[in-house]
Order: structure tokens, then C-alpha cells, then sequence
């Protein structure tokens, strides 16, 4: 079965055979209830480091074309030539104040004082510079996908797919999915940064803010919708990737791009067990918080949601090898 709109070039097959019932009460616009809010008033965002879990069982995955996606590093290079190298001092605990919203969610959180519901996504305008909580700072070293997979510029990254397809794919080039820390750590950098590219919420540098549009039903994994012709026409009313490559000022401090925006990434959260060892971090196109720190867990292993897609981590090649 070819994924002719993911443009891989190669077969693929889901991971697992249903979409489940992952769902929650979750904030529409954000996918999921906000982890992290603030009103103005300091936010503390607390984050464990946490150890990878067990691949999970699957039939085939995506292969990106790259022919050096899964080698491993040669000679002092720490990472494949498709990864960027984060290092540095990750702060657990972080406080992140915000100094402007938007005037929606202003307005939301006045309707709010009178009792009234909003499905309003909280999204800070500007940053105070973000202060690190932590009595240490702990180290880190590792690698992670310069994109969203399929990691190659020119693509749309991948969508509409289950946590364990995500991890099955990213074991099958001897990658892993990245931690809930290590996400954040690639994301914000050791400046602790709200967004990857700086204090300012901009929608010109990553694809943010694009008009919610209102699903008309729970989608089908990607690769069985294109089997309804309901289900892939409203697969492209909802979707609004852009190729990778399309934002290159949407970087990182480490040069992981897109890690803000375009399609949320599953990560695996620490302390858990399945189904629920999946979080969701970085945003997507819509209207949400779109940063480095807030993450969705209200979401378990099942779900396929249309912003949804992954990117992939490993462990860094040792110094001196």
C-alpha cells in the first residue's frame, strides 16, 4: 500500500489496525487540556528525565529514502548526518512568565470570571526571560531528527498515526522516540527558551496559528483513510502541513526544525505504563500553545490525531570512540 500524499516512495503498513479510544476532554483548538497556562502570573513546568520504553510489536513502517539515516556515526561524529547533536545543562523545573497573551484569550479569560465556557487555546505574545528552578541542572547528550519524520526536506511530514507505529518506525532505523526531557532540551536549549527561536510567539518563522477548522468526525489512521473516500476528503479539509524545508528560520537552538508547529510529536513520558506512556509536544498548525515546555498526556497510545506525526531520537556516539 503506497502512501503516494507522504510522497516516501516506499510501502507501508499501520502499525496497528485501529485508531482506538484515545480521545479525551481535551481543548480543541490544543488537541488536549493546556499541561502549562499562564495568565500573566509566573508558570512553573516541571519535567522529568525519563528512561525509553520497549519498542512495541508492528507490521512494516516508512523507511526515509536517506541512505545514511541509520547508519551510525563514523570516525569523532557524534550523530547520522540526518541528526543534530544536543548537549548541554536541562533544567527539570522552570519558571516561564508571561507578559502578553492573545487579545482571544484575553477576552476568554474575562468571559471565564463570569462563568462562562471557552475552548479559547492559550498563547502567550511574549516572555519574560525564563528562570531555572532547579537546584542542578542535569546533563544531557544525544541526538534527534533535524525534521519530522520522514526527515527529508521537500516532504510533508507524516501524520494520523499511533504513538506505536511512531516508536516501531523509529526503531526500525535503530532510532527511539524521544523523551518528554529530551524534546523539551532539544526545543528550548540551555537558554530555557518558550519558543525554539526565542521569547516572541511568531507565526512568519514556523507554521503556527493557522485557522482551526472544526473536525466532522474522529479520523481513521492515515494509511486507512485513504481507503474511504469520505475519510481522505476530509483528511484535506482539515490538513495544513507544510513540506519540510518550507520554514528554515523555524530552527532550535541545537538545529531541530519545525520542532515548534506543523504537526504535534508523540514523545514517551516518564513513569508510565502502557497505554499511557505517550505525550504529545512541540504543536501544530492551529491555534495552540505551539512552545517548547507544555506537553499532552491526555492522549493514550492509540490515538490518531489529524495534526499528529513524530520525530526520532538515539543516543550520541561517545566522546573518544
Amino acid at each position: 500500500m503506497r502512501l503516494s500524499d507522504y510522497r516516501f516512495g516506499l510501502l507501508l503498513g499501520c502499525a496497528l489496525s485501529s485508531c482506538g479510544d484515545g480521545s479525551s476532554k481535551a481543548n480543541r483548538a490544543d488537541s488536549a487540556a493546556p499541561a502549562v497556562v499562564g495568565s500573566g502570573a509566573a508558570v512553573s513546568a516541571s519535567i522529568a528525565p525519563s528512561a525509553v520504553a520497549s519498542a512495541s510489536s508492528a507490521s512494516a513502517v516508512p523507511l526515509p529514502s536517506a541512505s545514511s539515516s541509520s547508519s551510525a556515526a563514523a570516525g569523532p561524529e557524534a550523530c547520522p548526518a540526518d541528526m543534530v547533536l544536543a548537549q548541554g545543562l536541562f533544567c527539570p523545573d522552570v519558571e516561564q512568565r508571561c507578559l502578553r497573551h492573545t487579545r482571544e484569550w484575553d477576552e476568554a479569560q474575562k468571559r471565564a470570571v463570569k462563568g462562562e465556557k471557552s475552548h479559547v487555546s492559550e498563547r502567550c505574545l511574549e516572555f519574560a526571560d525564563s528562570k531555572c528552578l532547579s537546584k542542578e541542572r542535569k546533563p544531557m547528550r544525544f541526538c534527534i531528527d533535524k525534521h519530522e519524520w520522514p526527515n527529508q526536506v521537500g516532504q510533508k511530514p507524516a501524520f494520523m498515526v499511533t504513538w506505536g507505529y511512531a516508536e516501531a518506525a523509529c526503531s526500525k532505523l535503530d532510532k527511539r522516540l524521544c523523551s518528554e526531557a529530551e524534546f523539551t532540551f532539544a526545543c528550548e536549549g540551555e537558554e530555557l527558551l518558550p519558543y525554539a527561536y526565542g521569547l516572541q510567539r511568531d507565526d512568519k518563522r514556523c507554521n503556527i496559528d493557522k485557522p482551526y477548522v472544526q473536525p466532522r468526525f474522529r479520523l481513521q489512521p492515515y494509511d486507512d483513510c485513504l481507503k474511504s473516500r469520505t475519510c481522505k476528503a476530509h483528511m484535506e479539509e482539515l490538513d495544513q502541513r507544510e513540506v519540510i524545508g518550507e520554514r528554515p528560520n523555524c530552527g532550535s537552538p541545537f538545529g531541530a526544525f519545525d520542532i515548534n508547529g506543523n504537526v504535534n510529536e508523540w514523545v514517551v513520558m516518564p513513569n508510565t505504563q502502557a497505554p499511557w506512556r505517550s505525550g504529545l509536544k512541540g504543536g501544530w498548525w492551529g491555534p495552540s500553545r505551539s512552545r517548547c515546555r507544555p506537553v499532552v498526556t491526555s492522549h493514550n497510545e492509540n490515538y490518531v490525531g489529524y495534526e499528529v506525526g513524530f520525530r526520532c531520537c538515539r543516543d550520541a556516539t561517545p566522546t573518544g570512540t
